[in-house]
């Protein structure tokens, strides 16, 4: 009986031993053509159940990432924040209450509107909203300068409000968020945007898309903005001899994740990584989270990042495609299934992936994505029609072809994966 079980398992070994290696060899068929000859291209594919690298190309080479940068965000997110986003740090002396912000993005968002601080101090006389605690400039490492009315490019910030841009809707008439800069806003007859070195917006008074232009935030913004809404009750200050230290929390975490994944969101990224700095120290300073998670959480990566912000809108950044498998896989080992897979884009189903990698007849590639000019990326979780769950990165930099003819490329490996494996 041992015997027959024995030369079972080796058949089995066997028989998936040259499953493998035809995948392998049909794999490298398809990225050993012209078409990548003239860019740089890193696959690396891990199947999670059996411990198995199962195709590594390139695995250990250092990518531009892009958005799949928000991979390590989303994961230095889960480790070092709470179930409930730490909207702020307060502290009260009788009808007075002195706020610190701790980088929520989501107060008055246009998408969250949350109004948990709000709620909160319209119970007292007199508002302090303390300024003197972050260190991160408004923008990050190596951010285009040109993208500054950009709406994929708000400014950090410790203190966030409106989602640190102006929000524009046209439907029946112009509404816009917030309602402070509508002596500010000039209806125009083509284009939208804002001068590079004040808050003058303009927008095209045909156009009918959902518009958001970031703001320049200053303390004399903030104050304005506040003012605005509770009148002559806010000062800001920068030094008090109370310490705010009492947390008031807003809304889910969760939430946050699966926004900021889902559309790839470069501020919501950003302000995750100025909230998980709150945790360890009352200073906002991204590189101390990033330090403590890569000292800590990720000491044992093979390859160690440049990781330089959380949005991978700079060309800074350098991630390996193993290291992209290395955190999903951390992830996937420790979060329920149900749920890590709800912050990702499913292939032709949501967010970013909506149009590509369309299941047949049910989604198999639950994954985030990462663009820039000429560079073009995917990482995440993909179930074969087995069911088995492979955890796979496959970066594409410095092409010269359409975003879609790459992703085309990638379609027949994921396709080959999930058919035969």
């Amino acid at each position: 009986m041992l015997k027959k079980v024995l030369i079972f398992q080796l058949l089995l070994v066997f028989l998936i031993s040259c499953k493998t290696a035809k995948i392998t060899r049909n794999i490298d068929r398809k990225i050993n053509t012209s078409f990548f000859d003239n860019q740089f291209t890193g696959i690396y594919i891990y199947d999670v159940e059996a411990d198995k690298v199962l195709y590594n190309y390139n695995g250990n080479k250092y990518f531009t990432p892009a958005s799949n940068t928000k991979i390590f965000t989303l994961f230095t997110g889960l480790t070092m924040l709470p179930d409930s986003i730490p909207a702020f740090k307060y502290a009260v002396d009788k009808d007075t209450i002195t706020i610190q912000g701790t980088g929520d993005p989501t107060f008055l968002h246009p998408f969250f509107k949350d109004s948990t601080a709000l709620k909160m101090v319209r119970k007292y006389k007199k508002v302090n909203i303390l300024m003197n605690n972050i260190v991160d400039k408004r923008y990050g490492p190596g951010w285009a300068w040109e993208d500054f009315d950009s709406y994929f490019s708000p400014e950090r910030s410790a203190f966030p409000m409106y989602g640190n841009v102006l929000a524009i809707e046209n439907k029946d008439s112009i509404n816009i968020a917030p309602n402070f800069f509508k002596k500010d806003l000039k209806i125009t007859e083509k284009g939208y945007g804002r001068k590079e070195l004040s808050n003058s917006f303009y927008f095209d008074k045909n156009r009918t898309k959902e518009t958001e232009i970031p703001m320049i935030i200053d303390s004399k913004l903030i104050s304005n903005l506040w003012n605005d809404i509770l009148p002559n009750k806010v000062d800001i200050i920068y030094k008090t001899p109370l310490k705010p230290s009492t947390i008031e929390y807003s809304i889910p975490t969760d939430t946050l994740y699966k926004r900021m994944m889902e559309v790839s969101d470069n501020f919501l990224a950003e302000q995750i990584l100025i909230l998980a700095a709150s945790t360890i120290s009352d200073t906002l300073n991204t590189t101390s989270a990033k330090k403590f998670v890569l000292e800590n959480q990720l000491k044992d990566l093979e390859q160690k990042p440049r990781w330089v912000d959380g949005s991978g809108l700079s060309r800074y950044n350098l991630f390996t495609p193993n290291s992209f498998v290395e955190v999903l896989t951390k992830m996937y080992q420790k979060i329920p299934e149900e749920r890590l897979f709800q912050f990702f884009p499913i292939g032709g189903k949501s967010g970013t992936l909506k149009n590509w990698y369309a299941g047949n007849p049910t989604p198999y590639i639950h994954a985030k994505s990462g663009t820039l000019g000429n560079n073009y990326n995917l990482s995440g979780y993909l179930i074969t029609n087995s069911g088995k769950v492979l955890i796979f990165s496959y970066m594409n930099n410095h092409y010269m072809h359409s975003n879609s003819d790459v992703k085309k490329k990638m379609q027949t490996v994921f396709e080959e994966l999930r058919e035969n494996y």
